[in-house]
């Protein structure tokens, strides 16, 4: 396949520029407390603000530069990618650029190196955040940029009605159901395709529910309880009610995206990403786009959080340099770029507050609220296998496939062959 060509010639450009080779092992001396060349692998970056992060750190430290490996940009081959490499013990990645959900799996497969809290400003993170690096106490990780879902709707249309935007779903279903073809709109576009975006918005109306997929230590499922029902129910209301559109089941981020923005929909959950590009010069919807909390059954919902953390590879053999790469990278200074160069979102609580940062970026108090409100994930080395059951379960349902009871049935019945005990 093309992608794994692509990545193959970028592993092995890695391997000339930073002489490394295979076998390392995590107790190896030099590994532990190593310098040298490292190298950061990470997801496509689409913005390209990477490359000048790095030439920054390349240019403090000529003895210990780092090289960037850019993998696909879909989470699930990059995920494969990575794994491929730490299975073989590789010491070709130093510092990995994980999805927040990988931690723990990263983490109980030994893949990844415990790291010393005192050297990182975990106390000025966002709270939230700081757990989602963290597996059976220890810290695995450093929290580098976050996430949580938001609900995106038109301004000036809602001025017109006179309507505050919607914090509970009686709200968003009635406006999407009313006001929405009043003005030859569609109700509301989430990210229902049967793959991981799926997975987080049902976690979502679960969690604002008061529910859990999986609960306790033991991660037993929880996915047939009153709570998960309603938040099922909910969904697969929207679309035998219309207000999610039969072509919503098959949007990804960027399919709600082009389609809120597009001028077609009253409302969008997305991540915020989305608001300058929806912004942006030429969108049909630039300067009428309001950004508030996800609602839940009677008030504000609970988005999930998400975001990627920094990890340094067990198998590295300059782990010093890559804690220290890391401690740079997530620096008060590194953190602002990442939200004016990449448009991502920061961990550190300042930034969100800062007069200019949200004059520039009008949603950071909403964000920040947010995030402060967010939950997890499951958290479960399985949770890949956990969100592909979920995925696909939840979107029969939605499909009218199933009904909810029936689908939350088969759930917990497949969750409760895929988790183990942490």
């Amino acid at each position: 396949m093309r992608w794994i060509r692509a990545v193959c010639a970028v592993a092995v450009g890695a391997l000339l520029l930073s002489g490394c080779g295979l076998g390392a092992t995590p107790t190896d001396t030099a590994g532990t407390e190593g310098v040298g060349p490292v190298t950061l692998v990470t997801g496509q970056d689409l913005t390209g603000y990477l490359r000048g992060r790095l030439q920054a750190w390349n240019a403090e430290h000529p003895g210990e530069k780092a090289t960037l490996i850019q993998l696909p940009s879909a989470a699930d081959d990059v995920r494969a990618q990575m794994i491929s490499n730490l299975q073989a013990k590789s010491d070709r990645y130093d510092v990995l650029n994980l999805d927040v959900v990988w931690t723990a799996e990263f983490a109980a497969s030994g893949w990844i190196t415990p790291l010393p809290a005192g050297q990182f400003p975990l106390d000025k993170f966002l709270k939230p955040v700081v757990g989602t690096a963290m597996y059976q106490d220890k810290l695995y990780a450093v929290p580098y940029v976050t996430n949580a879902g938001l609900l995106y709707y038109r301004k000036d249309i809602l001025a017109r009605e006179h309507l505050a935007p919607p914090r509970t779903w009686a709200e968003l279903r009635s406006m999407a159901k009313t006001v929405a073809p009043r003005y030859g709109l569609k109700g509301y576009a989430g990210q229902f395709s049967p793959y991981e975006g799926l997975t987080v918005n049902y976690a979502e109306a679960v969690q604002s529910a008061g529910g859990q997929i999986l609960t306790g230590r033991r991660s037993r499922p929880a996915v047939d309880s009153p709570a998960d029902l309603k938040a099922l129910q909910f969904l697969v209301d929207g679309v035998k009610e219309g207000w999610i559109p039969q072509e919503a089941l098959t949007f990804d981020e960027e399919g709600s995206r082009k389609a809120f923005q597009s001028g077609r929909y009253l409302f969008m959950r997305n991540w915020p990403y989305a608001y300058d590009l929806a912004e942006a010069k030429g969108s049909e919807v630039a300067g009428d786009i309001g950004v508030e909390a996800l609602p839940g059954p009677d008030g504000p919902g609970a988005a999930s959080l998400g975001g990627s953390n920094l990890a340094v590879s067990s198998y590295s053999r300059h782990q010093k340099t890559a804690r220290e790469l890391i401690q740079f990278l997530t620096s008060l200074d590194n953190e602002r770029q990442v939200l004016l160069k990449g448009s991502l979102p920061p961990v550190w609580a300042q930034l969100y507050t800062d007069p200019a940062l949200v004059r520039r970026f009008p949603y950071l108090p909403v964000l920040r609220q947010s995030i402060l409100t967010a939950q997890p994930r499951p958290v479960t080395p399985d949770y890949d296998q956990v969100s592909l059951a979920v995925a696909a379960t939840v979107h029969d349902a939605m499909a009218l496939r199933q009904s909810p009871r029936a689908a939350a049935a088969r759930l917990r019945q497949e969750l409760s062959a895929i988790v183990r005990s942490p």
